[in-house]
């Protein structure tokens, strides 16, 4: 048995409900690691191009990391992916929570699934015990319910991955949900749809096993003094959430309001901020698997509209998303929005910009009370937009209309409104304004499953945050276009083995660079890593995931923002009047990577890589 990880994969054909369990050699995992690592090397070994996203034979990974499941911090991520039924490339979609943690000690790294079942089904795993079971009892109960449910039928201590309603009507923004209502959300790029269309209601584990390390003393000693940095570096984030720098957003332009099209909102954002969040909802707080920060919020709504809300507070993209991107300051109704999506199991990013697309729509007269059902989408009506998340989970209306985005809903609505879609690739931006950090320009566009931030994270550099080991110390203008090319390369490179470890990148802003990743990796896996390694098995995957989606025709001509980033300066605020020059970051970044003018990694980069027999 290797170290850390389990070294077996489990293999199920939900039409045949029959599964077989597969050693995973140690070769692929020091190349490829595990999580979206090795689900990447599985799918492109064993795709098919034609098929569709939704097609039964298209394979569903579900992998932990290589380090998932372990004592260091934040090893606690699980990567669903597969082919994206909202942008049709490559996806993966990350969570926390536990079950990562509680499929390693089951002795598992990951579930490949293919085919659908006859009827609603979820598996059951408890160490050796591997079971589909019926579940039309849970089909149409919402992911708090089917949790709890499925709880009482197995142990109180199984963790839960399941769809709502959303998933259950193939919605191309259904998230994938964990934690009951401590939610967790594998949101992004409709892979909750994909479990859908797999008759696929749940994946609940159980084990007992822990996970034995090449060098424990030395790990456990590195783990107590990473700990003590990280927490002292994430106070904001243990205090007040992903949410406490709003304030700090607002002021330097980075903003998302009104569909991307104001530049400043100094009147609404103190009151949607974290900060308001802990002094009037928050009761406390949640944290993942071996997790130092504690970033996830419990509240209560005790009075108004939405008294007797309790559950888990909105996050920052949420809390934008519904506030200042569809000119709403009312924090409580954010609250019960983030709640009714986790419900449902619905992508909050694409859910609040497919809203504030539609409401842009009514503003310009394409949408009116016949076509909506008789709801006002005018800015910031809160009653609306509940309803409107209702009519999305179940294709209800016009919610079937906006339930596969807002690529596909302009396609369907015609005349210009393709125009004030925000989207990368069909994947809707999430918070960060590429026209105040202009590296993020660059990141969304090449992006291996669209407009995606967690890719390249490289505004955390512009914001001022250093890392010695990675070469950045001195922050960038960020506002400029010059120069960003390398540094998205490096970011992207960093940012790519977090996922195949199973490490949340919060720890990357909480201070760990890739030495101290190295370190890890050696004291627990027995390697011999360097902060080199680190960086090139990012490489690798990078490139990877980008040979995956040029099988489905993804070139240059997809690296491209929309065009509210490219034409439409903000009119007021900090970057008031600021463009990135995307073309010539582009011509720079393909150079770096060693790509082609149009996009496609050349033979003498993939050799390098050691990927040439994968071309």
């Amino acid at each position: 048995m290797p170290y850390a990880y389990a070294g077996r994969l489990l293999r199920l054909d939900l039409s045949s409900s029959e599964w077989r369990v597969q050693d995973i050699e140690d070769s692929p995992v020091e190349e490829y690691l595990l999580g979206a690592g090795l689900a990447a090397k599985i799918y492109h070994d064993e795709m098919d191009p034609s098929r569709g996203p939704l097609d039964p034979e298209s394979s569903l990974i579900l992998m932990i990391g290589a380090l998932s499941g372990t004592v260091l911090p934040t090893s606690c991520r699980l990567c669903i992916c597969g082919r994206s039924p909202l942008t049709g490339i490559w996806n993966e979609a990350t969570v926390g929570g536990y079950w990562a943690a509680q499929l390693r000690a089951a002795s598992y790294d990951g579930l490949v699934l293919t085919g659908r079942a006859e009827e609603p089904a979820y598996i059951w795993i408890a160490d050796d015990t591997i079971e589909i079971r019926p579940a039309g009892h849970l089909w149409g109960l919402d992911t708090h319910e089917t949790a709890d449910k499925i709880r009482e039928e197995t142990d109180s201590k199984t963790e839960v991955a399941c769809i709502g309603p959303a998933g259950e009507n193939l919605a191309g923004m259904a998230a994938v949900m964990f934690g009951g209502k401590d939610s967790r959300a594998a949101g992004r790029g409709g892979m909750g749809a994909v479990m859908g269309s797999k008759n696929l209601k749940a994946v609940a584990v159980r084990g007992s096993q822990t996970p034995e390390y090449h060098d424990r003393k030395g790990l456990l000693e590195s783990v107590r003094e990473a700990n003590a940095f990280i927490k002292e570096n994430s106070l904001g984030m243990t205090q007040f959430g992903t949410s406490g720098g709003i304030i700090t957003t607002e002021k330097v332009g980075d903003l998302a309001i009104q569909n991307w099209r104001l530049g400043s909102w100094e009147k609404g954002a103190p009151k949607i901020t974290g900060e308001r969040m802990a002094e009037t909802i928050v009761t406390g707080n949640y944290r993942c698997h071996a997790c130092p920060i504690g970033c996830g919020r419990e509240i209560e709504i005790k009075e108004g509209p939405y008294a007797g809300l309790v559950g888990s507070g909105p996050e920052y993209e949420t809390i934008v998303g519904f506030g200042p991107l569809c000119l709403n300051d009312d924090l409580e109704s954010i609250a019960a929005m983030n709640d009714l999506c986790n419900r449902y199991g619905l992508d909050t990013i694409s859910a609040s910009g497919t809203i504030a697309f539609a409401m842009e729509a009514w503003e310009k007269g394409l949408l009116d009370v016949e076509s909506t059902g008789g709801l006002d989408l005018s800015w910031g009506n809160t009653d609306s937009m509940i309803r409107l998340i209702d009519m999305i989970a179940n294709r209800e209306g016009l919610g079937d209309v906006l339930a596969d985005g807002t690529r596909s809903a302009a396609e369907r609505l015609g005349h210009n409104s393709i125009e004030w879609t925000v989207q990368v690739k069909g994947l809707e931006l999430p918070y960060h304004d590429p026209r105040a950090f202009t590296s993020m320009a660059l990141g969304y566009a090449t992006a291996n499953r669209g407009g995606d931030h967690l890719e390249t994270m490289s505004y955390w550099h512009e914001y001022g945050k250093e890392w010695p080991d990675l070469g950045y110390v001195d922050p960038p203008d960020m506002l400029v276009s010059e120069g960003k090319a390398r540094m998205v390369y490096d970011f992207q490179n960093f940012m790519g083995v977090f996922n195949g470890l199973g490490l949340c990148k919060f720890i990357a802003k909480g201070g760990v660079g890739p030495q101290l990743v190295a370190d890890w990796v050696n004291l627990a896996l027995g390697w011999d890593w360097g902060a080199q390694d680190v960086l090139l098995t990012g490489e690798r995957l990078f490139n990877l995931k980008r040979l995956i989606n040029v099988r489905w025709g993804v070139s240059r001509k997809d690296d491209i923002l929309p065009l509210r980033m490219l034409a439409h300066a903000r009119p007021s605020g900090s970057a008031k009047g600021n463009l990135p020059h995307l073309g010539k970051m582009l011509y720079e970044y393909y150079a770096v990577r060693g790509w082609s003018e149009e996009g496609i990694p050349t033979k003498e980069k993939l050799e390098e890589l050691g990927l040439s027999n994968l071309d």
